[in-house]
């Protein structure tokens, strides 16, 4: 028989090297076909909406984790959330999808570092074996179980005391407002269950109250009654609020919930496990002298290097694997975080390290891990190791997706995709897809600016004066004092971890007349959107109104004009009982959230729905003066120009809702703007849009302060606070002050050495080399 002239041929599961996406239409990609090679790391990058996060996180990861969702049982599906098919003609060669995000880890104060990452759970059986004296099984050691938890504060470390007086005046009566606790004003619903209880006359003034009255006012435990002709609970309004407001994480609250709780309430440590968590017989166990409320105080590191003391055959393996876990986060740049950090306060980009160190022990491969701007909060320094975890990931046989728009990441890619060219409806299309010295050449914005640098500052501004911080020793703070020049620009540097947030969080957002921009979420509902946040919807509706004489309140989907079948939101959510539930497009209004009478009144030509479905920088053609004018100015002004009007605010990023917390600042009469990492998210071009904003505040007599770490913001600052030398107990000081220039000549920090390599200058090292 011939031999076959073409040679073997590939067994058929080999031919599945590449991802197939086919006509992609989520959001606003342009019908989008590519290839994404397997068992490779590909970054997607473009401008800011340019539609990255549509093809990778909406179409790419979603139908993936749809489709294994779709392998379980309708019974089990019904308990997962409801994933519509996104919006793709076909999408083949799939492998199961780990989305590695910034979503901060659940607000729940019982849940730390330890706990999210089962460091904790490895450490108590640890110490159920080797403790002495012995104390029982690891739940004795839990502060989450009945038997581990202190008595008094019931495992939460902090026991809170509530100043009756930031409650009530006692000067007036229930009649006259004596309640100031938000939600309890006369006439609310909170108001009238207490007005009506009978246990107190409410026009008689509290200071007069009997104790008895007063007992029942503050303390009354749960109780049933008829008020206002209805039956209702009432209870004592210290017991009210400890309910409603206390026993939620206080960063889950609204914020002027949080600043009443803040005022009203003092949290302390537990006097009796001295806010450790755990019972007194935990607390008596020790290994080497070392309880395990010590062990989940030390920074990583540090447990790190202790366990490695302890030699015990009968938990090796189990000591190993911790081990291994806590050298995984130090390796990854969090050896600074301690066990005992609750889950709630990281940032996003640690709180996204946290979760990527799960899948780095992981025997898992041929998986597709999904990463969203991974260098987020890190400096260049911390870039190069996480950079090196990607490239692990990939080298165990897993397929890599980066939406990034750091060149440092983007450079070590197999595969790149670029969108663009621009924003919004002028972005979803691919402008470059190959290798990276291709990129370089594609003529690309993207491939113009990898090699762009900010350059130094030719002369710097003069400052109007200081903003002192003297001895502040919040966290990991070492008594830092330090002066902030006022009147410029100035960027507060460091590695993670070295204290930069505690420095102006702790010390400089709570002055009067400063103004804090940063990415924690918006607290809104899928109602909320940039027109109704930042009161675009005010003038727009005003227009309407006057220009079809009829009432304002018509043109809010949250008010009388809302189509009554989907109440105004535009979609309808249906429970399929023993299937997941799915949400869709409202069959009456078509999604625009109107009714069909409020859709017949245009405004030069257009309805309410066509003007919210308007891209920021098309309505400011729309609305060419007058207040609507002034807003969407502030909105182009920070970036924002490609948003819709009506765009959900849950569906924002965490750098778009900076953005768009800064334009609303904007406006009012602050004298110190502080911003925490404003490039996140920004594309390169971008950042010298940012930059030039940056300039404009300052030009109008601002102060800036910015905690960043890209350095074309560093470059381009008047004066630099450098934190270190490194992060946790060896950070907390201030290792350098002054300009830019002065920092690339003479500094020895790891900041100085990055800002030289980006500005492409000699320093001290390198100099006194030429010179031998």
């Amino acid at each position: 028989m011939p031999a076959d002239p073409t040679g073997p041929q590939p067994a058929a599961a080999d031919l599945h090297h590449v991802i197939e996406v086919r006509g992609a239409r989520e959001n606003n990609l342009a019908d989008v076909s590519l290839d994404l090679p397997k068992r490779r790391l590909t970054v997607f990058t473009g401008v800011s909406g340019s539609g990255k996060s549509s093809l990778v996180f909406g179409t790419i990861a979603a139908e993936a984790q749809r489709l294994i969702n779709e392998t379980y049982t309708a019974f089990v599906q019904s308990f997962m959330p409801s994933l519509g098919r996104p919006d793709v003609d076909a999408l083949r060669n799939l492998s199961a999808a780990i989305i590695v995000d910034q979503e901060r880890m659940g607000a729940n104060s019982r849940s730390t570092v330890g706990t999210a990452t089962d460091a904790y759970t490895m450490l108590r059986i640890v110490y159920s074996r080797l403790g002495t004296p012995h104390i029982g099984t690891s739940s004795a050691f839990s502060f989450n179980s009945a038997e581990g938890m202190c008595p008094e504060c019931e495992g939460l470390g902090q026991v809170s005391t509530i100043d009756v007086d930031q409650l009530v005046d006692r000067e007036l009566c229930l009649d006259e407002g004596a309640v100031t606790v938000p939600n309890f004003a006369v006439g609310s619903w909170y108001w009238q269950v207490m007005a009506g209880s009978g246990f107190f006359p409410p026009d008689k003034k509290l200071k007069d109250y009997t104790e008895r009255e007063w007992e029942d006012f503050l303390h009354k435990p749960a109780t049933k009654v008829k008020a206002a002709t209805l039956n209702t609970t009432y209870e004592g309004l210290v017991t009210k609020v400890q309910r409603l407001f206390l026993s939620k994480d206080r960063d889950a609250l609204q914020p002027h919930i949080r600043a009443f709780v803040d005022r009203a309430v003092a949290f302390a440590d537990c006097p009796v496990c001295e806010g450790t968590r755990l019972s007194a017989a935990a607390l008596s166990s020790t290994i080497d002298g070392v309880t395990i409320a010590q062990c989940s105080a030390m920074q990583i590191s540090d447990l790190a290097a202790f366990l490695r003391t302890v030699e015990a055959p009968s938990v090796a393996p189990l000591l190993a694997n911790l081990r291994h876990l806590l050298d995984s986060l130090v390796e990854i740049g969090l050896g600074y975080l301690s066990l005992d950090r609750p889950a709630g306060t990281l940032s996003g980009g640690e709180a996204q390290r946290v979760k990527m160190v799960r899948h780095l022990g992981s025997s898992l491969s041929d998986v597709t891990y999904v990463f969203d701007e991974p260098t987020v909060g890190l400096h260049p320094h911390d870039i190069r190791r996480m950079n090196d975890l990607l490239l692990r990931l990939r080298d165990k046989g897993n397929t890599v997706l980066v939406v990034e728009h750091k060149p440092e990441v983007i450079t070590i890619a197999d595969h790149v995709v670029d969108l663009g060219p621009g924003a919004g409806t002028d972005g979803g299309r691919i402008c470059y897809a190959g290798d990276v010295p291709g990129l370089r050449a594609s003529g690309t914005l993207t491939g113009r600016y990898l090699e762009h640098r900010a350059r130094l500052r030719e002369t710097v501004r003069t400052p109007r004066g200081t903003l002192a911080i003297q001895g502040a020793d919040r966290h990991n703070l070492r008594d830092v004092s330090v002066e902030i020049p006022l009147g410029v620009l100035t960027v507060v540097t460091g590695v993670a971890g070295s204290g930069k947030s505690s420095l102006i969080h702790g010390y400089v957002a709570g002055r009067e007349g400063v103004a804090v921009a940063d990415q924690s979420p918006i607290r809104g509902s899928r109602r909320s959107n940039p027109a109704t946040y930042t009161g675009l919807l005010g003038p727009i509706r005003t227009a309407f109104a006057k220009a079809n004489g009829v009432k304002a309140a018509l043109f809010s989907a949250n008010s009388e004009g809302a189509c009554p079948h989907c109440n105004g939101i535009g979609l309808v959510y249906t429970d399929l009982a023993m299937t997941a539930g799915v949400a869709s497009v409202c069959e009456e209004c078509e999604g625009k959230r109107f009714t069909p009478k409020v859709l017949t009144y245009k405004l030069r030509g257009k309805d309410i729905s066509e003007v919210l479905a308007m891209s920021v920088a098309q309505a400011q053609d729309f609305f060419p003066a007058g207040q609507a004018q002034a807003l969407l100015g502030r909105l182009a002004g920070v970036g924002l120009g490609y948003l819709r009007l009506g765009q959900p605010l849950n569906t924002l990023s965490g750098g778009e809702r900076q953005r768009l917390k800064l334009a609303i600042h904007m406006n009012e009469k602050a004298t110190t703007y502080v911003l925490d990492e404003p490039t996140t998210g920004l594309h390169m071009a971008d950042v010298d849009q940012l930059l030039a904003l940056l300039d404009r505040l300052v030009d109008e007599g601002n102060s800036v302060i910015v905690i960043e770490h890209h350095q074309a913001v560093m470059a381009h600052a008047d004066w630099i606070v450098d934190l270190g030398p490194g992060a946790g107990h060896d950070g907390g000081q201030v290792v350098f002050t002054g300009t830019p220039a002065e920092l690339v000549v003479d500094g020895g920090t790891l900041t100085a050495r990055h800002l030289r390599e980006y500005v492409g200058q000699a320093g001290p090292e390198e100099r006194g080399r030429a010179g031998d």
